[in-house]
């Protein structure tokens, strides 16, 4: 198992099972990582209207990351990455928005954002590289 395999998913290292092919790519693990945290600040009431729209569009990177990577064709493959960019930049200004309401600490938000932009980096590439999508660190 390559090292990229074990960081896509750390309690699959000691497992021989197979991996989908979305599992392999930083990208992903990163948008996992990035909903789970969206997810605990959505668990604060605070968040308000918010709070719906963070966890759709933090739910929304991932699961078009994993699509995109189950298209054949690079046009569809590049749709469903353009789309969980354009999630991932929501997300970004979401938390921009709470933070400047107050909702947000400074340190949460500069997390997600720095999560976030490195996201949006993985993406772009994905989605003007010619081919399959191989590991994206």
């Amino acid at each position: 198992m390559s090292e990229t395999q074990a960081n896509a998913n750390p309690d699959r290292q000691q497992d021989s099972s197979p991996f989908l092919e979305y599992e392999r790519l930083d990208c992903y693990r990163l948008a996992v990582e990035f909903q789970a945290i969206a997810a605990r600040l959505g668990s604060e009431r605070r968040l308000g209207v918010l709070r719906d729209q963070l966890e759709r569009a933090s739910v929304s990177i991932a699961l078009n990351i994993a699509e995109g990577v189950g298209r054949r064709a690079r046009a569809d493959k590049a749709h469903f990455f353009t789309i969980a960019r354009g999630s991932a930049t929501e997300c970004a200004a979401i938390l921009e928005v709470a933070a400047s309401r107050g909702l947000l600490g400074v340190p949460v938000q500069r997390h997600g954002r720095a999560q976030l932009i490195r996201i949006v980096q993985m993406l772009t590439r994905l989605i003007e590289s010619p081919g399959r999508p191989g590991p994206v660190s």
